[in-house]
């Protein structure tokens, strides 16, 4: 477990400061675990574009119930934009995720709307960025991920980062009329619980999904280390983008090229929904293509996936059959 631990944090150059732990219930039980520790002690900046990111802002209001003790703005866009997030106020909490899996629209390299100068802590949910984007850890004060997204390994396990800032929180802050079941648990007496953070987890984990996860790892160092499945899931991404560019009939559902996912690419087609089910039906039919369709959340629209264990081989290789479902689907 620390074996991971320290590997996690070479291969992304996470500061030497900041805090790894393996947590459990994937990237969700991350994330709702920093959130039920540390906000409601100031004002916080909800921003979401997505399906995952509006289900943060749920948790937050329905279920935290945060506007009972400080205010909560929500900072919001249609599927395929950014909200305007310029209106981040620097002294709140801000919640946002780095990648909308269900979009296909990213923040902006360097997340320059997050201050420097900050009060506030930043949530980031990376769970479809973390090895696949250059993340901006000095920006960053909580980040979580998984492991089967782009590492493509075992679900059930999430990673906790923290910064110096956000441990300094949890050593401060006790939310009031607040239980935390015991798989929530940062602290122990007034201070960070040390273990969670030096491979002591809070339950038992499966050893296999730790070693599958290590496995990959080592893949990735072997290849270059984060550097190189970046520029792998760009790659992918330049084959979608070239097709775009040749056929009238597809467009990308994000707006803004700065802002287009290289990971869960979303494109629109000229097909109705009931069309869209059937090309996407004719692709997973022919063991062409799975689970390609739009997140049921979405506008109609395709999603596929071009992380860093995805090979650009794989990706040309399917454009002509985008070709011949929607050719065959616009004729259903």
């Amino acid at each position: 477990m620390k074996h991971a631990i320290d590997e996690t944090k070479r291969l992304l150059n996470i500061p030497e400061d900041y805090l790894v732990g393996i947590v459990p219930a994937s990237d969700t039980g991350a994330y709702e675990m920093a959130m039920w520790n540390v906000l409601g002690a100031r004002d916080v900046d909800i921003c979401h574009w997505e399906s995952f990111g509006k289900g943060w802002f749920g948790d937050a209001v329905s279920h935290l119930k945060l506007k009972d003790t400080v205010a909560v703005n929500e900072y919001t866009a249609d599927y395929g934009h950014l909200p305007d997030l310029s209106q981040v106020n620097p002294k709140n909490d801000v919640l946002f995720t780095f990648n909308g899996t269900t979009s296909g629209v990213r923040v902006k390299a360097g997340c320059d709307f997050i201050s420097d100068d900050r009060e506030g802590l930043t949530l980031c949910d990376a769970t479809s960025a973390c090895f696949a984007m250059e993340m901006p850890w000095e920006k960053l004060d909580i980040t979580t991920y998984s492991w089967q997204k782009v590492l493509g390994g075992e679900g059930a396990h999430g990673v906790l980062v923290l910064s110096p800032r956000a441990v300094e929180r949890l050593e401060s802050y006790v939310p009031e009329n607040r239980p935390l079941p015991k798989i929530f648990r940062m602290t122990k007496k007034g201070k960070v619980d040390g273990g969670i953070f030096t491979g002591a987890t809070i339950n038992t984990p499966s050893m296999l999904a730790v070693e599958d996860y290590i496995d990959a790892l080592t893949w990735a160092d072997s290849i270059g280390g984060v550097p190189a499945l970046i520029q792998r899931s760009v790659d992918n991404l330049k084959v979608i983008e070239d097709f775009v560019a040749e056929n009238d009939w597809i467009d990308f559902l994000a707006v803004d090229p700065e802002t287009r996912s290289s990971t869960s690419v979303c494109c629109t087609l000229k097909l109705d929904g009931a069309q869209i089910k059937k090309f996407a039906s004719l692709l997973e039919e022919n063991e062409i293509a799975y689970d390609i369709g739009g997140y049921r959340d979405a506008p109609p629209s395709i999603r596929i996936w071009c992380g860093s264990t995805v090979e650009t081989s794989d990706v040309e290789k399917l454009m002509p059959y985008l070709t011949w479902a929607y050719e065959t689907a616009k004729e259903a």
